[in-house]
């Protein structure tokens, strides 16, 4: 008989929140011992002065910052290799992001990989890479992210993509989190509409993934060494989901219809940073386990809003839209856990019973893509019917998603996921 799992652990990154938190950073870097530190954002974002604005307020008390601003939309293995090479020999005693997943990611990288010098796939997940764990704490680290999106802020995890493979992976340990995660709502103020539609359905994915994903207790126990990240849906992380979740279905519209709205950036910003806690704990599934193939295979999409020279799905665009058919697949495992997603988002759910009621979450996912532009199903991607066997082999290597899944999935599930995804409307 395999015994269960009777321990949850709750980690997550300290957070400061608030409207003009960001003038606080020099008194942070101080107390957390930084005097030289390294900025890691985008060239985009180095033409909003945010960046330099950091550096001048870091430098009042007396912390010499330095720039780096070649972070790539979602980073690769190449990028990464790059930014590690600049950082390497610097003598860098901490490090500050500023910028969406991308940059925030990009620094727990240099991070890593300054700390403890190792080739990248080393560290990067099984079986991509050898999964090996991080040796030790790493330097100081402030996130300050730009977007209300991935959560990277409270997170143990960096995202990349493998070019060689056109696949997307993952480094998961929990001193990859931040020391400080800096979160002012000032900061996501322009950010162009479909930017904010994609990271607030990252936000989005990130809460309901984690709801649904199979529960702690029902996973064989763990080793406390070898304990994942992704311990499983618990009471604890079940709180932040469902504020998450919520917080989406009241403000995202509004922030994408009018980015100068402060009340809904604020509460956008809390949704992704809470829904971080959430699913830094309990993990994420196949939206996301089928996300980093259609990143990863893109041919020829390119996104309203987004600066990139080469065709790019966006994360959020990436894990959302497979999610209706996704969540179609996973309601029998938990009905209930579904339609209170689907009430949290907006969705009047009185008397829909938990036997027919496995429509009402997929339906009220679609209209929220509809409303904020989002694009109608993978074929609107450029994907159809014989990229689908492609899409699948990418999906089933990453396992350290699949196994959080509610119900079992293997390749026949995985097919139906994505023909069901192909168009919605």
């Amino acid at each position: 008989m395999v015994e269960l799992e009777t321990v949850l652990v709750m980690e997550t990154a300290p957070i400061k929140f608030g409207v003009n938190a960001t003038a606080e950073i020099g008194f942070d870097l101080r107390r957390l011992g930084v005097t030289r530190a390294l900025l890691v954002t985008d060239k985009n974002l180095m033409k909003t002065g945010l960046p330099d604005r950091v550096r001048a307020v870091a430098a009042e008390s007396g912390v010499d910052v330095e720039i780096y601003d070649d972070v790539h939309v979602e980073p690769t293995d190449v990028s990464l290799e790059q930014a590690v090479s600049y950082a390497r020999g610097r003598s860098f005693d901490g490090f500050i992001s500023v910028g969406g997943g991308s940059s925030i990611d990009t620094a727990k990288v240099i991070n890593l990989l300054t700390t403890y010098p190792a080739p990248l796939l080393d560290y990067v997940n099984k079986p991509i890479g050898k999964g090996l764990p991080v040796p030790g704490p790493l330097k100081p680290h402030i996130a300050v992210p730009t977007t209300a999106g991935t959560g990277s802020e409270t997170t143990a995890v960096a995202v990349l993509d493998i070019l060689a493979l056109k696949v997307k992976t993952g480094i998961s340990h929990r001193y990859l989190r931040p020391s400080l995660g800096i979160v002012d709502p000032l900061n996501s103020l322009t950010c162009p509409p479909m930017v904010t539609a994609a990271t607030g359905l990252d936000v989005l994915t990130h809460a309901v993934e984690s709801y649904t994903t199979r529960p702690y207790n029902a996973r064989p126990k763990h080793n406390p060494a070898e304990r994942p990240a992704y311990i499983g849906a618990n009471p604890l992380s079940d709180i932040w989901c469902e504020k998450a979740i919520e917080y989406v279905g009241r403000y995202l519209r509004r922030a994408v219809m009018n980015g100068l709205d402060l009340e809904a950036r604020t509460y956008m910003a809390l949704a992704a940073t809470i829904a971080g806690i959430g699913f830094g704990n309990a993990g994420v599934h196949i939206p996301h386990a089928i996300a980093y193939p259609v990143a990863g295979m893109v041919r020829g999409y390119w996104p309203p809003d987004y600066h990139s020279e080469e065709p790019l799905v966006p994360h959020g665009i990436a894990v959302v839209i497979t999610a209706p058919a996704a969540f179609r697949f996973t309601y029998p495992a938990a009905p209930e856990r579904h339609l209170k997603a689907a009430t949290l988002l907006g969705a009047n759910t009185a008397g829909v019973s938990l036997a027919d009621g496995a429509e009402v979450l997929p339906r009220t996912l679609i209209a929220l893509m509809r409303d904020i532009g989002i694009p109608n199903g993978l074929s609107a991607l450029g994907y159809g019917e014989a990229d689908i066997p492609a899409l699948v082999d990418g999906a089933l290597k990453q396992q350290r998603l699949l196994v959080n899944s509610p119900r079992d999935v293997g390749p026949d599930e995985l097919r139906r996921i994505m023909a069901d995804a192909m168009q919605y409307w």
